[in-house]
Order: C-alpha cells, then sequence, then structure tokens
C-alpha cells in the first residue's frame, strides 16, 4: 500500500492544498539558462477589474494546458503574467467610484486614485488565476503602471520618434465625447439603430462664387427656402454648420449643369460649391451630399481630397462650438432635434424617413464617438503595412483563417494610429516644448521614465530657453501592451534575443486588430522581426441562453461559482473541449459530466490501488494478451495526445483521455482483470502483469490529463509519490501491438455480448456460467489467444471454441391448458382435460402433438391452439441454451446457464 488512506471520494477542496504546494515548491520558475530548450509564451495582459470572466477562463486554460505540456516536453516554459492597468477602463471605474470627473482633482490625486483601485483588483484577479490552477511564473509578473514598465513604453517612443516612424500633427481623430480623449480606429466598437434620413432643401445661393465660408456666412440668409436648390438626404442635421460643400456624382444627370455652382445651407446660412466625385453613390438618398466637417471619416477624406475649409462645430465635450451660431453649447441630441424643429418651421425640411444606421462609438463607455481635428501624435502605420501583412504570413495561425481577418485590417488602414489621449491614468508622452521657440525636446534614455508635467530636460533649449512645457497627454494604452513579447523577453536589455520572438500567441479574435496587429507593427519597427512565432486564438463565450454573456442579458456565469460547487478542473475540462477560433457555450451539464469523469477515474484508481500498492510490482517478461492490448491503446493515446496537445487540438485531448480511460480501462480492462488479481487459480506471474499494467495506464493517463486537470492529477499522484506530477516528463511511447489491438477489440466485443446477455435476462454479471460454445470460422486463433481472459472475465466454468453452427432444436418443456378457450367449448368436463394435461408426460403429450396435432382425452378432442405451449431451445448435449448472435464479429454463442 502507498501508506496513505485512499478517501472514498473525490475531495476538490483539496486543490487549495496543491495551490500552495506549487507556491512552495516554485515548480513553474522560467530558469533561461539555457540547458533546456526555452518555449516563451507572450500571455495576454488584462485589465484588471477585479474579477474572472469565462472568457478569460476560456483563454488562460489554452495558455496554462500548453505550458504544462511543454514543461513535461521537457522546455524551459516562460509563462509569465502581466496587467494592462493604464487607459479608460479604469478612469472610468474611477470617475464612477468617487463621483468626480478627472480634472475635479489634481493629476496627482486622480493617478492615486486609479494605482489604489488597480491594485486592489490585480490581488483579487491574481488569488482568482491561482485558484483555477494556472501555472504562471509570478516572480516575472509585469504591471503597466509600474516605472519599470513604463520605461520600456517611453524608450519604444523615443526609439520609433528618432526613426521617423511616430510624428506629430494637425489631423482629424476619432473622439469620445464622455471620455474627452481621442482613440484609434481600432477601439472604434459599430452598433446598430435606427434614425431618420432628413430630406432637406438647400436653395440656389444668389451670387456665382464666394472668396471662403467665412465671408459667405457673412451675407445672412439670402435665399428663399422655397426656392428650389439641390435636395440633400443626411442623418446629421445638427452639422449643417459644419457644411463646407455639397458633393454629386460626376455623371448623375440630375445635377450636372449645377457643378460649380453655389447652394446656400439653410439655418447656417453659409454657401457652398457643388462639385463632381466618383465616390457619390447615385442611389443613395438624393444622390446629393453635404460634406461636414467632420460627420465620417468619408468627409475627411473629400475635405483632404478637395482641399476644403475645415468648421469646428463640436467641441471635446460633444457640445456645439460659437461656428454653430444660435445652437452653440448645445449637446449634439439637443442640437439635432432643435436642428430639425427648425427646418421643419422655417420651410427646408420636405420629409424624412426611417433608416438602419451603424453607429461607430467607444468600446468603453459606448458613447457615440465624433471626428475632431486635433494636434495629436501618431504612429505612421501606412509606413509598416506590407511589413506587417509579411510578418502575418509568416506566423502559424490557429485556426488558419483568422489570418485574414489581420490581413483585412492592414488593408483597410487609411489613417495612421492616433497614440495620443487626453487623459492621466498612462504612461507619459516623453515629449517638452520650448516655452520661446516651441521646438519638441526629449529626454535621454538614462532620465526615463520621465513625467513631463513634472520633471524637467536635463539642457536648454538649442535657442537658448530654460523654460519648458511638458506634454499633458498620454499614451495609447496600446502603446504598453503592444510591446509585451519584447518585454517579457527582457528588452532592451542585453541578451533579451535569447528569449525573442515568442514561440506562442494566444489571445481572443476580438482583438486581433488591436492587440496582434499593433504588436506585430511595433516588433518590426524597435526590432525589424516579427513578435511571435505560432498565434492560437480562442473563441468568445456564450451563455446557457445562446448569447454572449454579458451582465446586461443575465446570462453571465462566474467562475467562482462552479469553483465553489465542482472545483476547477471541471471548468478546465469544459474549457479544453473547444476549438480554437469558435466560440463557446457555457453549459452547467458540461460541468457535471467533467466532475462525473473525474469521480469515475478516482474510483476505478480507489478500487485497484489495494492491488497497485500491495507489494513489489516488477515489469514483466510476459504479458497476457489484454495487457498488450490495452498498453498498446495506451500508447496509440500517447501518440494522439502528444500531437493533439502539440498542434492546439484541446478538444481531442480531453475527448480521446476520457474515451480511453472511462471505456477501455474502466469498463473493459479492469472488468477482464479482476479474476487475475482475486483468483486462486491465477499464477504469481499473471497477477503482477496485471498489477504492473494497471499501474502503468492510471500513471500515464494521469501525465496525460495533468494539463487539463492539475488538481486532480496531483491529487492522485501523491499517492505514487511526494514529488508533483508537474515536474514529471511525458510518458515515452512504449509497445504498439496492432494485432494484440485488433484481436482484443473483437475478444472485448465477445465479452461485451455476453454481458449484455446476462443484463437483459437478469442473471448477475458476477453470476458463473456453467458453459460457452463460441462457434466461428474465422476466428477461432483469435478467441483461443484471449480463451483465458473470456472465461475469467465472464465466470464460464467451460469454454469451447467451434466451428461450424450449433446443432439446436426446440424442445417443449410445458403444456397448459388455455381456459379461455377450453371453459366455453368443454364446460362441465373441462375439469377431466385439466387433470389429463397434469397428470401425463411431457414426453407423450409432445408425442401426440407432433404426430396428429391434437391431444385425446378420452373421445374428447384437445386442438393445438386451445394450448399455452412452452418450448426451450436444446443443444446437442440435449441441455437448454440460449443462442446470441454477434452479428459484427460473425459468431454464434451457445450458452448454458
Amino acid at each position: 500500500m502507498s501508506g496513505k488512506e485512499i478517501p472514498k471520494d473525490y475531495d476538490f477542496k483539496n486543490e487549495k492544498k496543491w495551490e500552495k504546494k506549487w507556491e512552495d515548491e516554485d515548480i513553474y520558475k522560467f530558469i533561461g539558462d539555457g540547458t533546456r530548450p526555452r518555449y516563451i509564451i507572450d500571455t495576454p495582459p488584462p485589465y484588471p477589474t477585479g474579477s474572472i470572466h469565462l472568457g478569460h477562463v476560456l483563454n488562460w486554460v489554452y495558455i496554462d494546458m500548453n505550458a504544462r505540456y511543454r514543461r513535461m516536453k521537457g522546455n524551459d516554459v516562460l509563462f509569465t503574467q502581466g496587467w494592462d492597468c493604464h487607459g479608460l477602463p479604469t478612469e472610468v471605474k474611477v470617475e464612477e467610484t468617487h463621483g468626480i470627473k478627472k480634472n475635479d482633482v489634481s493629476r496627482a490625486k486622480f493617478r492615486e486614485f486609479c494605482v489604489e483601485l488597480t491594485t486592489e483588483n490585480i490581488a483579487k484577479m491574481k488569488d482568482q488565476m491561482q485558484a483555477l490552477g494556472f501555472s504562471q511564473d509570478w516572480s516575472r509578473e509585469f504591471i503597466t503602471m509600474t516605472p519599470e514598465y513604463m520605461f520600456k513604453t517611453q524608450y519604444s517612443f523615443l526609439k520609433m520618434y528618432d526613426e521617423g516612424l511616430i510624428y506629430q500633427g494637425i489631423h482629424p481623430v476619432n473622439w469620445c465625447p464622455r471620455c474627452e480623449t481621442a482613440i484609434a480606429f481600432a477601439e472604434v466598437e459599430y452598433s446598430d439603430n435606427q434614425t431618420n434620413l432628413n430630406y432637406v432643401n438647400f436653395p440656389p445661393a444668389t451670387e456665382d462664387s464666394y472668396d471662403d465660408i467665412a465671408s459667405s456666412k457673412e451675407s445672412g440668409k439670402v435665399a428663399d427656402p422655397s426656392d428650389e436648390g439641390v435636395l440633400i438626404a443626411t442623418t446629421r442635421p445638427e452639422l449643417m454648420s459644419a457644411c463646407v460643400a455639397v458633393v454629386v456624382h460626376p455623371d448623375d444627370e440630375r445635377y450636372s449643369s449645377l457643378i460649380g455652382k453655389y447652394v446656400e445651407v439653410p439655418l447656417s446660412c453659409q454657401k457652398v460649391k457643388i462639385i463632381p466625385d466618383e465616390e457619390v453613390d447615385p442611389e443613395y438618398g438624393t444622390g446629393a451630399v453635404m460634406v461636414c466637417t467632420f460627420g465620417d471619416k468619408t468627409d475627411v477624406a473629400w475635405v483632404n481630397k478637395h482641399n476644403l475649409e475645415i468648421i469646428d462645430a463640436i467641441d471635446e465635450t460633444g457640445h456645439l462650438t460659437d461656428a454653430a451660431g444660435r445652437y452653440a453649447g448645445m449637446d449634439l441630441q439637443t442640437c439635432k432635434q432643435q436642428t430639425i424643429d427648425d427646418l421643419k418651421d422655417e420651410g427646408y425640411l420636405l420629409k424624412q424617413e426611417v433608416v438602419d444606421q451603424n453607429v461607430g462609438q467607444c468600446w468603453r463607455c459606448k458613447t457615440p464617438i465624433e471626428i475632431l481635428v486635433k494636434k495629436q501624435w501618431f504612429v505612421a502605420v501606412r509606413e509598416l503595412i506590407d511589413k506587417t501583412k509579411e510578418a502575418a504570413e509568416e506566423m502559424n495561425w490557429v485556426p488558419e483563417h483568422m489570418k485574414s481577418r489581420m490581413i483585412n485590417w492592414a488593408d483597410s488602414m487609411e489613417w495612421d494610429w492616433c497614440i495620443s489621449r487626453q487623459r492621466i491614468f498612462a504612461t507619459p508622452i516623453p515629449v517638452w516644448y520650448c516655452k520661446d521657440c516651441g521646438k519638441v525636446m526629449l529626454p535621454d534614455v538614462d532620465q526615463l521614465p520621465i513625467d513631463p508635467t513634472v520633471d524637467k530636460p536635463k539642457r536648454a533649449c538649442e535657442c537658448g530657453c530654460t523654460e519648458f512645457i511638458g506634454e499633458e497627454d498620454v499614451l495609447d494604452t496600446w502603446m504598453d501592451s503592444s510591446i509585451s513579447p519584447l518585454s517579457i523577453a527582457g528588452w532592451p536589455n542585453e541578451g533579451y534575443m535569447d528569449n525573442f520572438p515568442a514561440n506562442i500567441r494566444p489571445q481572443g479574435h476580438d482583438i486581433i486588430r488591436t492587440w496582434a496587429f499593433y504588436t506585430t507593427l511595433r516588433c518590426l519597427a524597435l526590432e525589424g522581426e516579427k513578435p511571435f512565432d505560432d498565434i492560437v486564438i480562442n473563441g468568445m463565450v456564450f451563455g446557457e441562453d445562446g448569447y454572449k454573456m454579458s451582465k446586461s442579458r443575465g446570462n453571465v456565469i462566474a467562475p467562482d461559482d462552479v469553483i465553489a460547487e465542482y472545483g476547477a478542473d471541471p471548468l478546465r475540462t469544459w474549457a479544453a473541449n473547444s476549438v480554437p477560433g469558435s466560440d463557446v457555450a457555457f453549459d452547467w451539464k458540461d460541468i457535471k459530466h467533467g466532475f462525473k469523469f473525474l469521480r469515475k477515474f478516482w474510483n476505478a484508481f480507489r478500487f485497484i490501488s489495494m492491488q497497485i500498492f500491495d507489494g513489489e510490482i516488477v515489469e514483466p517478461t510476459l504479458y497476457e494478451p489484454i495487457d498488450l492490448w490495452i498498453l498498446s491503446k495506451l500508447n496509440m493515446l500517447n501518440e494522439n495526445v502528444d500531437e493533439a496537445y502539440a498542434t492546439y487540438n484541446f478538444a481531442d485531448t480531453i475527448s480521446s483521455i476520457e474515451k480511453f480511460i472511462w471505456h477501455d480501462f474502466c469498463d473493459e480492462y479492469i472488468e477482464a482483470v479482476k479474476y487475475r488479481l482475486y483468483g486462486d487459480d491465477v499464477s504469481d506471474e499473471s497477477r503482477n502483469a496485471a498489477k504492473y499494467t494497471l499501474k502503468k495506464v492510471v500513471e500515464d493517463s494521469l501525465k496525460f490529463l495533468a494539463p487539463i486537470v492539475p488538481f486532480f492529477a496531483e491529487e492522485v499522484y501523491q499517492y505514487f509519490s511526494d514529488d508533483s506530477i508537474h515536474k514529471t516528463s511525458w510518458p515515452e511511447v512504449g509497445i504498439i501491438d496492432l494485432e494484440a489491438v485488433e484481436n482484443g477489440d473483437r475478444a472485448i466485443e465477445l465479452i461485451d455480448e455476453v454481458r449484455r446477455f446476462k443484463s437483459t435476462s437478469k442473471i448477475p454479471l458476477n453470476a458463473p456460467l456453467a458453459e460457452v460454445n463460441i462457434f466461428t470460422d474465422d476466428l477461432g486463433d483469435v478467441f483461443e489467444e484471449f480463451a483465458e481472459t473470456i472465461r475469467g472475465t465472464l465466470k464460464i466454468e467451460s469454454l469451447a471454441i467451434k466451428s461450424g453452427k450449433p446443432e439446436v432444436h426446440e424442445k417443449i418443456v410445458e403444456i397448459t391448458p388455455d381456459m379461455a378457450k377450453i371453459g366455453p367449448k368443454f364446460k362441465g368436463d373441462a375439469g377431466k382435460i385439466v387433470g389429463y394435461l397434469n397428470s401425463t408426460p411431457i414426453e407423450e403429450l409432445e408425442s401426440a402433438l407432433v404426430e396428429n396435432g391434437e391431444i385425446a382425452v378420452g373421445d374428447l378432442v384437445v386442438e393445438e391452439d386451445m394450448l399455452n405451449i412452452k418450448k426451450d431451445i436444446v443443444g446437442a448435449s440435449g441441455k437448454k441454451v440460449d443462442i446470441l448472435q454477434a452479428e459484427d464479429l460473425g459468431i454464434i454463442l451457445e450458452v448454458i446457464r
């Protein structure tokens, strides 16, 4: 015995014990000394919200299974954990928690609030991660709000600035009025809704030309609203004051005579020119479009293409500026409704119709975005697009089709990446401006990290000025996380190339256009190399109602709730039983199935433990055929699971392991060797072979399962060794005898046939059978080979393998009167017939029926259909037999109970 008492039931509450053992023994530490092949995982750093959701679980189970598997395969695995602290999510939460806006307190105080919240949330999420059995090397944890990480982000800024890949410019940018900051296109989400398409008459202007928009406004309202001009269909009437042109298709005959002429914009009264552009869709609306600065990115393209003026009608908070005239100070929604009312009252609005609309919104606060012209910092994305696409082609994408998302996004990039944000809690942009000449001043590398609102340059400006204005804008949070593979490798310190590029990037498909794209672009810009070799994509998690999990739908399941009821491992089996790239539905029945499987394995282990821990077991020199069958299947499973882990086919790993353990091992092999464990007429050699095989199958299966269910595997393995199973190596592939597998499958099928017969016949499975004859013309040698296993498993006293078919016939064993027929016909003589049938030997009655088809009782004649006749099938020996036909095997079984 192992010396430890094995509890009756598996207790998942022990997970905390193993969690502590792993932490105390520091078994997941990355060594990095080159004595083993390195395997580097570029782990996704989440926003520290304080709570892990099932999407996190799915993502990190993928990562953790891979990490654990690679360690068992002999790799020195770097699996670190990062926290992407900066940006809007944390600031928005701080504002909600403290009931403030970012400018209500000092920058230092607001940042203090953010750091405090983030620190608390990281601690909570770290506890949850450890409870789920994730095997990070926490000694290499990185947190983007720390000085160490901000140094790397600011250094990357300086390096790209020096190479001309970061610049400052005045350009239209996506702007969130709620967060009061610029955001990148990749941070814009789109939602569908309905709005009104407003048909507005732009009457003809009275003059043929105007110097500019401003001077045209000075003349005030000149045109008559009733004069037929150009009918414009718009969903953004609130931007009338920012209209700078009307565009029509050059081939649209409705407007060909108007090209080059002017119309007056209703309400705001500026006069704008009608210009041709082939990008106009003549079929949409009226075919005439007002160009506003800016309603959408198409407006930006037209403004740049035709060198149009820009009117800043919206401010940073989403309110109208003085340029909007009578609407100045209004928020956009109020302005929109008031504009529509005024257009109606003054006769410009001819009709409205409801249309579907796809609205861009801030991906964090869901506020509709606007396009404002701002002085911002940009990464010159378009200079790196081709290299980024080439790098994407060089990567191994799992699944392959996800690559197209990155390629298509790269091809769609029309604007450079705006990386400056008008927030506080983020990595500061390391820039000062000379107070006299405005020149950009950069810090030396040894000054980093800096806060330019607090720190000062080391030297004076070239103009001699020693006073500077610190940049108050901060960097987009993706500027932090997009250098994650470089950071975890130790960049920019010497030796980082030993750990770069990473072997793998695991991430969700929702951030391919952000994290995957930006990381690839930045690593190419900084070091000229792709960031990782493999990129494995996980899907999203859907609730039991079939919709993506969300608090608003009320279909969210907290991982903590699952762990409290079933432990972490069944949740991990749920995650493992999915396909990379595909969305996954959560279902409690999957959790229950995983829990049931672990209990099945536990019960089997406990049952055989008294055998495998009872005395010395040595490797056999000779196995029974059934041992070779299960060992061959075990080693075939080894090959299959090894390949599945290596290629991230995790669903195949758990499903094939479950099938083997549940069916081949528990249901078949254990049942087939019980007689060898407990029988008196079994040789020591055979008993030892059975024990060795049982032990081998359990140990190897635990190692196959260890990456998926680390707690359960550790719990069972501790009865074999005090060392952690997670420090062991992947099992070597042993014997694979394909003939033994094929023949063993046939023997098992025969055994199952007889066991089904016992079950349907209400015969206890452990009850003996007197005799079984196997009739086969082709498989005699197979069943002779497995005869001892068949006999012992089924408790057969006499087993014979024969050719041909059994000689059987029917024999009447009982004849009773059918009183429903005899009573009415014979009435008072019925008793005479009953007495005769009961007193006459069955053989005599059978003879009369065979010869005459009836039985004579004196002068009374009883026909066969008036009798209840029971027959047995009798074999050549004259004994009653049951005949079973195993059609798949092509055999007949004759069973004598």
